[in-house]
């Protein structure tokens, strides 16, 4: 599933660890993402919210 519309810095950020799907934000915690270069509380907000729509959710920590 594609990632929702987010700001860039963010896209590259998060193309930055091969991340392109929403269903690959899995692999990581969220931490591990919120802490990317790029990565705002905006686009993390809309990360989650498009990840809970699918039923998706970040790795446990």
């Amino acid at each position: 599933m594609e990632l929702p519309k987010i700001a860039q810095p963010a896209v590259r950020a998060l193309n930055s660890v091969g991340v392109t799907t929403l269903e690959q934000l899995q692999n990581f915690t969220e931490p591990e993402i919120k802490t990317l270069h790029g990565m705002g509380p905006n686009a993390l907000g809309k990360l989650k919210a498009a990840m809970a729509e699918k039923g998706l959710n970040f790795k446990e920590a």
